[in-house]
């Protein structure tokens, strides 16, 4: 077996699917606002905070609300979203994460979480994944959002490995920016065209074989 790494897998669109979820209480907001919000919207919302996220759809749409407005509406898509959520299962989890994740426990491998979710803990509790992670960073524990690479980093302290010692699997641009400026190596987890920088990139983890997991491992 090769060295002791650090593997950090993002939540949102790598261990599981929650876009459709974060989709349907954004647009609720966005019509709250009496503004437009469809599938392309939400892929620019990948990887970003609640707070930034907001700031956008604003944007978009050059729209100004009051403080305690924005406030309100930051703690209502939460309330929207973890009711769509709530009767989330481990049958939600995404094609071959668990195979993946065993695979790299039985290894040797520690593994983290390094997600701009403020509800990664429920929702890995939900999907029965929880137990497998050293660590969970999510943004709840961090003030920056990727591609900042603070998330990251965080991961590596907790998990105590250092960052160049580190693999990560994202499904946004951001998050692979956030990867890069960490100093790690990068798996995208989605397509090519829109995750550029990554080291590697694969559909999904179905096309991740066991030796090229021993290949990283070793390098």
């Amino acid at each position: 077996m090769g060295q002791i790494k650090g593997f950090i897998f993002d939540l949102d669109g790598v261990i599981v699917d929650t876009a459709k979820y974060h989709f349907e209480a954004w647009q609720r907001i966005a019509r709250s606002l009496g503004a437009d919000f469809d599938h392309k919207d939400n892929e620019q919302l990948k990887g970003v905070s609640r707070v930034r996220s907001l700031e956008l759809i604003l944007g978009w749409h050059d729209l100004t609300i009051p403080p305690e407005e924005f406030e309100q509406l930051l703690l209502q898509k939460n309330e929207d979203y973890l009711n769509l959520i709530a009767d989330m299962n481990p049958g939600e989890q995404l094609p071959d994460v668990a195979r993946v994740l065993t695979f790299l426990k039985h290894e040797g491998q520690k593994l983290a979480v390094g997600s701009a979710s403020k509800n990664a803990r429920p929702i890995l509790k939900k999907i029965d994944l929880l137990d497998c992670f050293h660590a969970v960073v999510d943004g709840t524990n961090v003030t920056k959002a990727k591609p900042d690479p603070e998330v990251f980093l965080q991961a590596a302290l907790q998990i105590n490995i250092a960052a160049e010692h580190c693999i990560v699997f994202e499904d946004s641009l951001a998050g692979i920016q956030a990867a890069k400026a960490a100093g790690m190596l990068a798996i995208g987890i989605g397509q090519p065209e829109v995750l550029q920088g990554a080291d590697h990139v694969f559909a999904d983890f179905t096309a991740i074989d066991h030796n090229f997991l021993h290949q990283i491992m070793s390098a």
